[in-house]
């Protein structure tokens, strides 16, 4: 038998590789909208008109004006009177909702529903509830100037319950409520601490009240600076500027001497509703609700 020839040599069977599927990529979750953290702008409708405002209702990006953890630029001021012993508490609390009632009026027209802070305003009472900054001065501004547009002659209430904040943003609080032409009557509920017991004790002379539990702080402005030599040196002028205006403005309301004033807001110094009437803050503690909403329409609170 011949052997075979080279070119009729038998095939080699080729062995099949098992075929790779594509991999399947995985589909992106879809990121899920952040919450809504801006004040919420609601409208009253106040005689043919409609009001539109951003309401002072606790909001995550507005509860508390914590300005000694905010990064300070080298030529840009940050001073602020706030209450830093809360410090700790401000994370738990900002991650909370806050919940606004509805009211539900009956009319001849029908029913209106709008949220709470609206029918207050209607009756001429304004809230501070949050950390004072920009947004929330602004706020309260406009319906103080909305308040004295509507009646010049009927006092304005203002409901303050307030860790403080930025001094400029109260300082354009407090001069609106020394200029407007209505008594602004100034009520602390809770807390009113630095510049919110500043704004407490800018009321109406007579017209400065607290409630049994408020507790009211003073202290001198809380700034920090960085930077050049210069810069710093720039920086500390203006916050000693803002403390000198501060306590020159305590004493007046207060009745104290500067220098007592002076040794007080060295330090974070608090007071119960009975001493702040002694120090000259307030001027009486409401033991009993006075200030009842009174309206002939009948109003339902969900």
């Amino acid at each position: 038998m011949l052997p075979p020839r080279p070119w009729k040599q038998p095939r080699r069977k080729l062995q099949k590789k098992p075929l790779k599927h594509p991999k399947r990529r995985k589909a992106r979750k879809k990121p899920k909208p952040l919450a809504h953290s801006r004040p919420v702008r609601r409208g009253i409708i106040v005689g043919s008109g409609t009001l539109s405002l951003p309401l002072l209702y606790p909001v995550p990006s507005s509860m508390f004006s914590s300005h000694a953890s905010l990064p300070i630029h080298s030529r840009r001021l940050a001073a602020g009177l706030d209450s830093r012993w809360q410090q700790p508490q401000i994370q738990a609390i900002a991650g909370s909702q806050a919940i606004v009632p509805t009211v539900v009026e009956q009319s001849g027209r029908g029913e209106r529903a709008f949220d709470i802070y609206s029918r207050l305003l209607r009756e001429r009472i304004v809230f501070l509830g949050t950390g004072v900054d920009d947004a929330v001065a602004d706020s309260i501004v406009a319906q103080l100037l909305f308040l004295e547009a509507e009646d010049p002659e009927k006092d304005i209430q203002l409901y303050i319950n307030s860790p403080g904040g930025s001094v400029t943003a109260g300082m354009a609080i407090y001069d609106t409520m020394q200029q407007v032409a209505p008594d602004v009557a100034t009520i602390c509920f809770g807390l009113a601490a630095s510049m919110g017991a500043f704004l407490l004790s800018g009321g109406a002379q007579g017209k400065r009240m607290a409630l049994p539990s408020a507790r009211i702080m003073i202290h001198q402005p809380l700034g920090g600076a960085q930077g050049q030599a210069v810069d710093i040196e720039i920086q500390a002028r203006e916050i000693l500027y803002h403390k000198s205006t501060l306590n020159d403005l305590l004493a007046q309301h207060t009745g104290q001497p500067l220098e007592k004033i002076e040794v007080d807001t060295d330090r974070d110094f608090f007071m119960s509703p009975e001493e702040a009437k002694a120090y000259g803050l307030i001027d009486q503690v409401l033991t009993r609700p006075t200030m009842a909403i009174t309206d002939h329409n009948d109003a339902v609170l969900q």
